[in-house]
């Protein structure tokens, strides 16, 4: 039992004396290399913070905002005969242009035509006796009354009449305005009942887009105000529209407001039901003041930046707060209308570490470090080993098939913009 205390004793001595050696020798490491790690301060003993800056850019500004929107015809309706018959004959086919007023679709009239000539008849006979009459109450031979059933008669005889023309009149479908035949639903010996769907008529000259806009540039965009469509099944060809009404309504569940284009189409290259991206414009600015987003503190219902200014000694900047009137936003941007100019330069990281005006910081320049690592990358062609990469559309193909698929030049159009009419 001595023997067990005289070990734990010495065991627990042991590891006091280790202890205390781990601890002088990490409280000398530290103490040696203390100084090494400070490097040079300024005066007062305390390291300056390092921040990171950016110029304040005069740039031209667009204020323009994206959109989605789908293509619709002018002028689109689906003909339908107002009376049941069979059809008799087809002039047209399919996508055919046609002009407004032209025969489309002629049902059988054989009745239709009997009973015109039937009323035609009729008022012939109906005006004779009128006339008979009108002569022998002249001569007093019979009634005035005679002569008004005479009259009345002669009336419903042209009634009659009016009214054969006008159901034979309604067995030709016609045109309703020019425009472009699509694909027929019926052919030569249908039955069609009134209703029934026949063929569609888009007017192409002229095709609309329907796009939505948030409703805080309601008051922004007026009619007759240009957009620029770019079109998901045409890349790389942009086309141009002019806004021709405002939906006067708000979308309440959206709180957006509906906004109606018209691009011109006489080249017959858009189509109804197409995707389009809408970019409208509302202005440009020359001279814009930009600076990054992360250069903006708001605090209080206001909005700060840092600015990076001259201090009283020689080579120092120091910190200055200033409050700032921001504009539009942009991507990663923001303008400011008032509290800055151009050239200066902003804090856009590092604002925790500035806590009063006048301290004295170590400037990062993103711009400059953004140029110089930008600047080896600027000609990878002249790297050794460099490979100039060639288009595939500038190598000559050898294959038809890819020939045939080059695209077709639009024909040339002449005349006013349909667009612009009235």
């Amino acid at each position: 039992m001595a023997y067990k205390k005289k070990y734990a004793v010495m065991a627990l001595a042991g590891i006091c004396v280790a202890s205390g050696a781990a601890w002088w020798y990490q409280n000398k490491s530290a103490s040696s290399t203390a100084p090494a790690a400070a490097g040079p301060a300024p005066a007062g003993g305390q390291r300056m913070p390092a921040v990171e800056v950016a110029k304040v850019d005069a740039v031209t500004l667009i204020d323009e905002t994206q959109s989605v929107g789908s293509l619709r015809s002018r002028q689109s309706v689906m003909l339908r005969p107002e009376v049941a018959g069979r059809i008799k004959q087809i002039f047209i086919n399919d996508g055919q242009r046609v002009q407004k007023g032209q025969l489309l679709v002629q049902l059988d009239d054989q009745l239709q035509a009997a009973q015109l000539a039937q009323a035609k008849a009729e008022l012939s006979i109906a005006l004779a006796n009128h006339k008979r009459n009108q002569e022998l109450v002249a001569q007093n031979f019979i009634s005035k009354r005679s002569l008004d059933e005479s009259a009345a008669a002669l009336d419903v005889a042209q009634a009659k009449l009016d009214l054969a023309a006008a159901t034979l009149q309604r067995l030709k479908i016609l045109a309703p305005f020019n425009g472009v035949a699509g694909l027929k639903q019926v052919s030569v010996g249908d039955y069609l009942k009134d209703g029934a769907d026949i063929v569609n008529i888009e007017d192409l000259d002229a095709v609309l887009v329907d796009f939505r806009l948030p409703e805080r540039f309601q008051s922004k965009i007026q009619p007759g105000q240009k957009t620029q469509l770019n079109i998901d099944a045409l890349p790389g060809r942009p086309f141009a529209a002019v806004v021709q009404a405002v939906d006067p309504l708000i979308d309440a569940n959206g709180r957006s407001v509906g906004i109606r284009g018209c691009i011109d189409n006489r080249q017959q290259q858009l189509r109804p039901g197409m995707f389009a991206r809408v970019k409208t414009v509302f202005g440009v600015r020359d001279k814009a003041l930009m600076i990054p987003e992360e250069a903006i503190v708001p605090q209080g219902g206001r909005t700060f930046v840092v600015k990076v200014i001259p201090g009283d000694q020689p080579d120092v900047l120091v910190s200055q707060r200033v409050a700032v009137k921001v504009g539009v936003r942009q991507p990663g941007k923001v303008e400011i209308l008032e509290g800055l100019t151009a050239g200066e330069s902003v804090v856009t990281a590092g604002h925790q570490r500035l806590q009063k005006d006048g301290t004295a910081v170590r400037v990062i320049d993103l711009s400059r470090t953004a140029g110089q690592a930008a600047a080896p990358a600027s000609s990878p062609a002249s790297a050794p080993g460099a490979v100039a990469s060639v288009s595939r559309a500038d190598a000559p193909s050898s294959s038809p098939a890819l020939a045939q698929t080059a695209p077709v030049k639009p024909a040339a159009v002449s005349g006013p913009n349909p667009c612009l009419k009235g």
